[in-house]
């Protein structure tokens, strides 16, 4: 029992260490994932899209 509370009061500790980020390094951070998850989309089902065209112009003929 005595380990398990060393244990949270070494773990409270270090987070005091932690260097969080700011509001807006979040907010960027954030706008940046989603901007790089909608491009690859983007690419991934042009991709797709021109793969799946491929196909049927080598099936029809």
């Amino acid at each position: 029992m005595n380990s398990l509370v060393q244990y949270f009061k070494d773990s409270k500790l270090e987070l005091k260490k932690v260097v969080w980020p700011t509001r807006k390094q979040t907010l960027n951070h954030t706008v940046l994932v989603i901007g790089f998850s909608v491009a690859l989309a983007l690419f991934l089902g042009l991709v797709d899209f021109g793969l799946s065209e491929l196909v049927k112009i080598v099936v029809t003929k």
